[in-house]
């Protein structure tokens, strides 16, 4: 079990954007992982619908974020997710993820951003839309809020995770640098009591130097103790890893407060399961089977789907490590006894067609997906029970970013600090006047 100081559980964080009804690819790329987490008393789950990144892409015609929000909210509940064991919520009904996103985009060098493969690709190959908006090239800022949003108190030290595969990996990597910038400017240190005992008194005297070194005024900040505010701002000046590096007896004695959690990645093995045509599943190929799809329309399609194009005769040996259908064979047939080995035996010998493969596919395809999409019916039916769901997740999911961004804008501002500096002085004036 994965948990954090004193048995709390871990985070876990993920969402998809509204762009159409989900489909098999999405099921076994990642819902299915989802519904494994949220079954496991480790992890605290939050799964959200990422329509405003639906907005990055799709600004031009918003028509179809409603519903599609509310049709992949039903394939969230088909595919298993249950509102008992997880939050499920719409980020924009969550309007602290723009306000961290507003304030995380002040500290985000535009390089970082300018530097995203993912960027630079779409810039390259999206020619049917207009990507040259800061709304695309900040998305990784709003992903970076969407998952640091849910990081629980500092002193709890819960672990915050993001399922995703090998090649999803660097999208996580930029949220920790994100917060790692942020955290470099708005983190307080603390100072280790112990710092005043003997055997530290050579490490005191470098942080006093330190102290003296810097102008009086940064210093005098209302509610900071000035030594460790020394050290923070010594620390920023040189940079962090220098300092920990060059002053590692003082660093030790003046521990960082994190305001956000760096997420971690929790690297989720997906089986391949291509489209139809052999290449990526994606809508925008047109090559997906929807958890919403018919029998007939199953049948009608895989009956098309790419084989090994070795196999252009019905007489011709073929192998099924290169055909797509197989791949989709060891999914959806893997528990019929004995089918998987006449699939390879009968491929390889030309002892079955193609068409008789795809079709014995089908037909557990269909086994597999019926309790789904009678899942999916029940939904469709209570469209209003789907908005409540919806809306009593995302009022969970602000109580928690509401907790964060409390801290992170005191963090920022300190206004807390300034009133009860202001009340302060009013009841010493108040003292002095009577």
């Amino acid at each position: 079990m994965v948990t954090g100081a004193e048995g709390k559980k871990s985070r876990v964080l993920s969402g998809m954007r509204p762009t159409g009804r989900l489909h098999i690819g999405h099921y076994f790329g990642a819902l299915q992982n989802w519904v494994r987490l949220q079954n496991d008393p480790a992890y605290e789950c939050f799964y959200f619908i990422a329509d405003w990144h639906a907005l990055t892409s799709d600004y031009a015609d918003t028509s179809g974020v409603a519903e599609n929000t509310l049709q992949i909210m039903i394939d969230y509940l088909a595919a298993g997710l249950d509102p008992e064991k997880s939050v499920l919520f719409q980020q924009s009904a969550v309007p602290e993820h723009a306000e961290l996103h507003l304030l995380l985009s002040m500290v985000t060098p535009l390089g970082w951003l300018e530097r995203v493969p993912t960027y630079k690709e779409a810039l390259e190959n999206v020619k049917d839309k207009d990507l040259h908006n800061y709304g695309f090239l900040g998305y990784p800022i709003l992903q970076c809020a969407d998952i640091v949003i849910y990081s629980d108190e500092p002193k709890n030290k819960t672990p915050l995770f993001v399922p995703v595969g090998e090649d999803q990996v660097s999208h996580v990597e930029i949220s920790r640098e994100i917060v790692r910038r942020f955290n470099t400017f708005y983190a307080e240190f603390e100072t280790d009591g112990a710092i005043y005992s003997p055997e530290n008194a050579d490490s005191f005297e470098a942080a006093k130097k330190i102290m003296f070194s810097m102008p009086d005024q940064k210093l005098a900040t209302p509610g900071h103790n000035m030594l460790a505010r020394a050290v923070q701002l010594y620390a920023q000046k040189i940079g962090f890893e220098n300092f920990e590096t060059q002053h590692s007896s003082v660093a030790k004695l003046f521990p960082r407060r994190p305001i956000l959690r760096e997420p971690e990645s929790m690297l989720t093995k997906t089986p391949r399961i291509p489209g139809l045509d052999g290449r990526k599943m994606s809508k925008s190929y047109g090559n997906t089977i929807t958890l919403s799809e018919s029998d007939a329309d199953i049948r009608a399609k895989t009956k098309v789907m790419v084989t090994d194009p070795a196999r252009k005769r019905r007489t011709d040996p073929g192998n099924p490590d290169v055909c797509p259908v197989y791949d989709w064979h060891k999914l959806f047939s893997a528990e019929e006894p004995g089918r998987l080995e006449w699939v390879r035996q009968g491929c390889t010998t030309a002892g079955i067609g193609c068409i008789e493969c795809k079709a014995a596919m089908a037909e557990n395809l269909i086994k597999w997906i019926t309790p789904v999409r009678e899942r999916r019916v029940k939904w469709e039916n209570d469209s209003k029970g789907v908005l409540e769901i919806l809306d009593a997740g995302s009022k969970k999911a602000r109580k928690v970013a509401q907790g964060t961004m409390s801290r992170v804008r005191e963090a920022v501002f300190g206004w807390e600090k300034k009133r009860a500096e202001i009340g302060s002085q009013d009841s010493k004036g108040a003292k002095a006047r009577g």
